[in-house]
Parts: C-alpha cells; structure tokens; sequence
C-alpha cells in the first residue's frame, strides 16, 4: 500500500503543489487547509506521517503538533516562512521531525519525507528488545520503555535514545550523534541534538521525576548514565 501522507498548508497553489509532488513519488497525500480539517482527518484513518505548516489560519502549527503527540509520535515535518533558528528549535523540541523553509521545492519535500520514513522503517535487530537500566529498547516496534512505561518519541528522539542506551557510559560527540539520527547530517545543527536531548529529558521526568539519565559533557556531548 502507498504510504498516506497528511499535508497541512493553507495556501492553495503550496498546497497543491506539495500534493501533486507527492502522488508522483509514489504517496497518497490528502491535503486540508485548516488544524481543524486536520483534526478530522486523523480521527478518520491513520497515516505515515504529517506535513504541517506552522502559520495556519485557525491555530498555529506548533499547538496541533502538541495536539497531536499527546496521543501519537507520527512523525511530522514543519513548514514555515520564517527562517530564525529559534522556530526551528521550538518546532524540534516540541516533536517535530524535520523542518523546512519556504520557498523550497517540493521535490526536496518528497526527499526529506522518504528519509524520515526510513529512519523509522529500520529492520529489526536480532535481539527484539534489550535492557539499559531502567530502559527497555524495543528495536522489532521501535519503541524505548522507561521503568516500564513506553516513551512517546518523535523517530528522531528514539534513534538518539536507542544509540545511547546501547553504549551506556559512552560519550557520544553531537557529531556522532548527527550522524546515527540524521541522514543528512549535513542538513541539521548542532544545535538541534541540545533540542532533543532537552525534549527527552522531559519526557524521561514525566515518567520519574528524580531521574536525569543523560548526562551532559560540556563542550563535547552526552552519555547515558548508569542508573539502578
């Protein structure tokens, strides 16, 4: 079956051109103009992930997103017209996969959402699930456990947990961690790992709230701390 993709954009001839990209790389978009539009969209059928633009008519793209991960980590790929690396680290650290600045061609939309589909189309390892500490990583479903409740993670978040949960003590460089998370490491800052690790670090005290499992090497990195 074709991979539906959700594109959320209230700006017709964007919106349309967004659509007709996708359907000839082999997707079934369905577009809508409005977060509410969107919302029954979801409500009625699943998808494999969402194009949202962040200024959208009826409530801003940022709080459908929110919306959105508080019942589903679908991955979503921002739109916007405003280029400020604060956006993107707002978009980043409330959920958002990816991040794209008007204008650009929608055949670098279709790339980027192939890309973030097969980062959370990875096959699964010969072991389905392995411990951490209080982690359990589930690499068959794709999902990290904490102290036995599962995280709600963005693919990005998870690719950076699974890598520091596999090698606890290890100090991982934001390079290093560009590299496992991203397929164009190139395309991302390094600033936007300090995003994810600080929207794990959230999620992890949602579930425990005495726990800082990751541990900050100034200057370098992190690592994943040893804990009971």
């Amino acid at each position: 079956m074709k991979p539906r993709i959700l594109v959320v954009e209230d700006e017709p001839s964007i919106l349309d051109n967004i659509v007709y990209s996708l359907q000839t790389e082999g997707f079934e978009p369905q577009g809508c103009g409005t977060a509410g539009d969107a919302r029954a969209a979801l409500e009625r059928g699943s998808f494999a992930l969402v194009v949202l633009d962040i200024g959208l008519p009826d409530l801003p793209g940022f709080e459908l997103c929110k919306e959105i991960r508080k019942a589903s980590n679908i991955p979503i790929i921002f739109l916007t017209a405003r280029a400020a690396e604060v956006d993107r680290i707002v978009g980043l650290e409330i959920g958002g996969d990816d991040y794209m600045v008007k204008p650009f061609s929608p055949r670098e939309l279709s790339a980027r959402v192939k890309a973030v589909l097969r980062r959370i189309q990875q096959p699964p390892q010969e072991s389905a699930a392995e411990g951490a500490g209080p982690f359990r990583v589930d690499e068959e479903r794709a999902q990290i456990a904490f102290d036995g409740k599962r995280l709600a993670l963005s693919s990005t978040e998870y690719r950076l947990l699974r890598a520091l949960c596999q090698r606890p003590g290890r100090v991982f460089s934001r390079g290093q961690l560009m590299e496992i998370a991203w397929d164009d490491p190139g395309a991302a800052l390094e600033r936007t790992v300090d995003a994810h690790v600080k929207s794990l670090r959230a999620k992890l005290k949602e579930v425990r709230a005495d726990a800082d499992p990751i541990e900050t090497h100034r200057g370098f990195g992190y690592s994943l701390r040893e804990l009971p």
